[in-house]
């Protein structure tokens, strides 16, 4: 175990976002089998981990008050997942800097438990990949293992396999209008029973093929433009605001793809280079000052 334990150790909860997301059916436990290519952004929340005896979590900053109770939290429930799996595992007080939009179809929640488990992997000296911080991740939550390396992948299974992929970056707008989504809600109007498949053996043989590494990002584009995310249509009868969002975000100068992210509401857009995603999120802002903007890269 490591002796750190005075020095306060730091880590960055990226937003997950998918760029296409694949419904591939609905096992007869109740899980949905996805496919979805999966991206990083470059905004964040931030979790500290102060080593000590008791595990606490306290959060701060703009979307604090958007985090509910923090004994439901990820956070705690990742450390409490981790240490029934390591013996004498140290923990510590947790701080979480919240700022990306709660039940947004970003992972937020997931990213910040999965930032819980690589700050403790550190101050217990547990390898990245070690068995029990994956399986811990897992049975936090759908999306947890994907954000555990935060590295653009092809995510199928209920969330649980991952295949690395050579995506290159991509300048992108963010927009969330600040409005939560229940993902539970979304599956619920997507109406697929237990059992049921969405797609055929033809459909599995004819998987996509995507661009290798160092391939141009209009290639990339019309890759990812080929696929769809299927919670789109289902969200937008739970949420309408969606079809706002998209509508806002296509109408933008220099926009090449838009669509929305997870089970909703945050909507991306991408971009043939960095000036046109800055120009079109103050667009954006100027325009619809209560939603939130971010303009960056994915990768």
């Amino acid at each position: 175990m490591s002796d750190g334990s005075a020095m306060s150790l730091r880590d960055e909860a990226r937003a997950k976002v998918n760029l296409t997301l694949r419904v591939v059916g609905r096992r007869p436990d109740g899980y949905h089998e996805l496919e979805s290519v999966v991206a990083f952004a470059d905004c964040a929340d931030r979790l500290k981990l102060q080593p000590g005896p008791a595990l606490s979590l306290a959060t701060t900053g703009p979307g604090a008050q958007d985090c509910g109770d923090s004994a439901d939290n990820l956070v705690l429930k990742a450390a409490r997942l981790l240490g029934e799996r390591v013996p004498n595992l140290t923990t510590g007080a947790f701080t979480l800097d919240k700022h990306l939009p709660v039940a947004a179809g970003i992972g937020g929640g997931s990213a910040d438990a999965a930032a819980a488990l690589r700050l403790l992997a550190r101050a217990n000296d547990l390898a990245a990949d070690d068995p029990r911080l994956v399986e811990a991740a897992r049975l936090t939550g759908a999306d947890v293992p994907v954000c555990l390396p935060s590295k653009a992948c092809v995510m199928t299974g209920v969330g649980e396999k991952l295949a690395p992929l050579p995506l290159p970056r991509l300048p992108t707008v963010m927009v969330n209008p600040r409005v939560p989504v229940a993902t539970k809600d979304v599956f619920t109007a997507l109406g697929l029973k237990p059992g049921s498949l969405t797609v055929g053996a033809t459909d599995v043989l004819a998987a996509p093929v995507w661009p290798k590494a160092g391939a141009p990002l209009a290639e990339w584009v019309a890759a990812l433009e080929a696929g769809t995310n299927d919670l789109e249509r289902p969200a937008l009868k739970v949420e309408p605001v969606v079809g706002t969002v998209l509508e806002a975000l296509r109408a933008t100068a220099g926009v090449q793809l838009a669509r929305m992210s997870g089970s909703g509401a945050t909507c991306f857009a991408l971009y043939g280079d960095d000036a046109s995603a800055r120009a079109a999120a103050a667009a954006l802002r100027a325009a619809q000052p209560g939603w939130w903007v971010h303009a960056g890269s994915l990768s």
